[in-house]
């Protein structure tokens, strides 16, 4: 039976939206804003921790994203308030046709804290993804954010041999711009391969954190044992680390590792993972 052009030509899509905002209440940071428009959620808020730091763990129901789906998601940290965002798993971007595109609008104001630690994006083989990330701080708000990015799926032979993944990211403090990055991988390049590109490695992992830390716990950060390709570099006011990996675990777990070091360095808080990166 032929079906009909309009049938045929079609491809269903998703725009999800979610809005979350928080704020101090004494010595709380609470969830005052939460809209989501479309298959994009956060559970309920958590606070392992105590009142002060709100957990907030971001669901995407689709389980992966497609061809011509766009997620736009943004968070706003109020004066003093402390958000944690995570995620339950990776998130998949499927083979397509067509781009899919995220949008990521971060804002913490002064005295805020925001800790953006996602579990792992998989690139799927001729997957188009193309993601942009804008985070604005206000006079002395803190950052920690991540990003682990793994094209193909290396446990089942695929390769990225098709498609790209596009990524943007913007980090400004008070208007001026702290970071700024932008990527571009095209399936079966050679930079995948290349001593000067990702050199054979499906996986590579990025982490940037506001603040400086001294030499030693540089040094300490530096003499990890892993089984990743990273390293360190201390800029004016921000610590970047990046790493090349064969698994998204390991690159994960290299990060969480810096983590547990930084974050009480920098942030004044001891390292309490999220249960979620346990189940």
């Amino acid at each position: 039976m032929n079906l009909p052009a309009s049938i045929v030509l079609f491809t269903p899509s998703w725009h999800a939206e979610l809005e979350l905002g928080y704020a101090r209440f004494g010595d709380s940071t609470r969830p005052v804003l939460r809209r989501h428009q479309g298959p994009l959620r956060v559970q309920k808020h958590l606070y392992a921790e105590g009142p002060e730091v709100c957990q907030h763990i971001i669901v995407h129901p689709p389980g992966g994203i497609a061809g011509g789906d766009r997620l736009d998601i943004s968070a706003s940290v109020g004066s003093d308030a402390w958000a944690q965002i995570t995620s339950p798993g990776a998130a998949k971007w499927y083979r397509a046709a067509s781009p899919a595109y995220q949008q990521l609008d971060l804002n913490v104001a002064a005295g805020a804290t925001l800790e953006w630690l996602p579990q792992e994006t998989i690139i799927f083989s001729a997957a188009q993804a193309e993601l942009s990330t804008s985070i604005n701080l206000e006079g002395d708000a803190r950052l920690f954010y991540w990003d682990v990015v793994a094209l193909g799926r290396p446990a089942s032979g695929e390769r990225f041999d098709l498609g790209h993944f596009q990524a943007k990211l913007d980090i400004r403090r008070d208007g001026q711009l702290l970071w700024h990055e932008r990527q571009r991988i095209v399936g079966g390049d050679g930079l995948l391969d290349s001593p000067i590109g990702l050199d054979g490695q499906p996986v590579f992992a990025t982490l940037l954190v506001t603040g400086e830390i001294d030499s030693e716990l540089l040094e300490t950060c530096r003499s990890l044992p892993n089984d990743v390709r990273g390293d360190l570099t201390q800029l004016p006011g921000l610590l970047v680390a990046r790493c090349l990996a064969g698994e998204a675990l390991l690159a994960r777990g290299w990060l969480i590792d810096l983590w547990r070091l930084l974050r009480p360095a920098l942030l004044g808080r001891e390292a309490v993972p999220p249960r979620i990166w346990s189940t």
